[in-house]
């Protein structure tokens, strides 16, 4: 669809840039519109000098860095907030007050792209929608449907993909909390929406549970009679108890016949919730057990990475809280084989249950320093380690044939890491030169 008529000569302010790419990309995306952006950010230019070199050369866009200008949130036609940016900030109290617009990029996306008459299938949940929303796309780019994978996906910009939607296309969004807070800005929610699971998680955002599941809730909320609404079992009764505009189809297992490459129950669940959709999509059982099968995992998220020495290694990255962990401890077996690393900065979460399986299940723990760390430490007694490198050196030595080596967080990456994406390249790197 063309954008020049959506943001051509806008003002716009764009509330935090940050370093994954995916702010570079929605201003990149912006200016190439003709929209006039100004990007302002609490970060100094040196902090964000490898985004903000990205983004020289438009002329149309100029930048604000080092803290905000109430004045820049109330002359402008809009202001798009990035994820984490709290909505009791003065910045949007400004924008609120001045009557204008906030939006958030991905749900700016599915706005215009609904308008354009494509489908949009939106995943939600504590655990599992990474893994839901790369299962929906690899079985639609099987049976050669148009696809376009956004949301909460590493160095994309949604709203960039946006010329190229149209009627026959289908959008598979990825979307955490706060970008869900966008869709209730909007009042919008995808026109098939999964949600696959709660679990305490974000406890440094938010005051409670209940904050934390109204902004999921988004997903559903504004949703129509004509639309689609799966739920895992654990928290299909309390989204019953938010009144949506549809009951939500709980799925059942696949088949115990089908053969996934991925490993865990909890992947065989995460199956389950992607068959509803495509089921929903059209697709036929056939179509959609080959591509399930088919499909090999997601980086970070329980991949296997390669042997050393008849020792397994498996990168569980992205698990950042205790219950993801759990999951992968249980996904590998109850013998005594599994040598841990976990480790890092506190989101105030209870790792009672998962400390206890650590004692079940693991033969030696290594942890990486952090806030997190620290609090744990007196209930799981194990050498600290300075640096991901140290702490795989120890695991690899401590691993025997036959062995297996897990790094699986539990914790935030904050302190050691910029954010989780180079602790995951960290954590390859050092495995791929072993």
């Amino acid at each position: 669809m063309d954008c020049g008529d959506i943001f051509k000569n806008k003002r716009i302010t764009v509330l935090g840039l940050g370093l994954l790419g995916r702010g570079v990309g929605d201003v990149e995306f912006l200016a190439k519109c003709g929209a006039q952006v100004l990007v302002t950010d609490k970060k100094s230019e040196t902090e964000l000098a490898e985004s903000v070199a990205k983004l020289k050369q438009y002329k149309n866009v100029t930048f604000k860095l080092g803290g905000h200008d109430i004045q820049d949130f109330k002359n402008c036609d809009m202001v798009i907030k990035a994820a984490g940016v709290s909505l009791d900030s003065p910045e949007i109290a400004a924008t609120r007050e001045a009557g204008i617009p906030i939006a958030m990029s991905t749900a700016l996306f599915a706005k215009y792209a609904m308008k354009a008459g494509a489908k949009v299938v939106g995943i939600t949940g504590t655990r599992g929608k990474t893994t839901v929303a790369h299962m929906i796309a690899h079985v639609l780019k099987q049976v050669e449907r148009e696809v376009h994978l956004g949301g909460n996906i590493r160095g994309v910009s949604t709203l960039a993909m946006l010329p190229a939607v149209g009627k026959d296309s289908i959008a598979v969004l990825e979307l955490d909390s706060w970008q869900l807070q966008g869709f209730g800005d909007l009042k919008i929610s995808p026109n098939i929406s999964v949600f696959t699971n709660l679990m305490p998680d974000h406890q440094d955002y938010y005051k409670n549970m209940d904050e934390y599941f109204s902004d999921k809730a988004n997903i559903f909320r504004y949703q129509h009679v004509s639309d689609v609404l799966i739920a895992g079992s654990t928290i299909a009764d309390r989204v019953r108890v938010a009144q949506p505009p549809l009951d939500p189809i709980i799925p059942e297992k696949i088949p115990s016949a089908w053969t996934l490459k991925v490993i865990g129950e909890h992947n065989r669940e995460n199956a389950s919730l992607a068959n509803a959709a495509l089921q929903a999509l059209g697709l036929s059982d056939d179509e959609i057990k080959t591509g399930l099968e088919l499909f090999e995992g997601v980086e970070g998220r329980l991949q296997f990475v390669r042997e050393v020495n008849g020792v397994k290694i498996y990168n569980d990255n992205n698990a950042t809280t205790p219950e993801a962990t759990i999951a992968a401890l249980h996904a590998l077996g109850e013998e005594r084989k599994i040598v841990l690393i976990m480790g890092g900065a506190d989101k105030e979460l209870d790792m009672s249950v998962l400390i206890e399986e650590i004692g079940k299940r693991c033969k030696a723990v290594y942890l990486l320093a952090g806030t997190g760390t620290q609090r744990i430490q007196k209930y799981l007694p194990a050498p600290v380690l300075g640096s991901l490198e140290k702490a795989f050196g120890s695991a690899l030595a401590a691993a025997v044939p036959g062995d297996v080596i897990l790094f699986s967080p539990a914790f935030a990456s904050f302190g050691m890491f910029k954010n989780e994406y180079e602790r995951n390249d960290q954590f390859l790197t050092i495995v791929n030169r072993s």
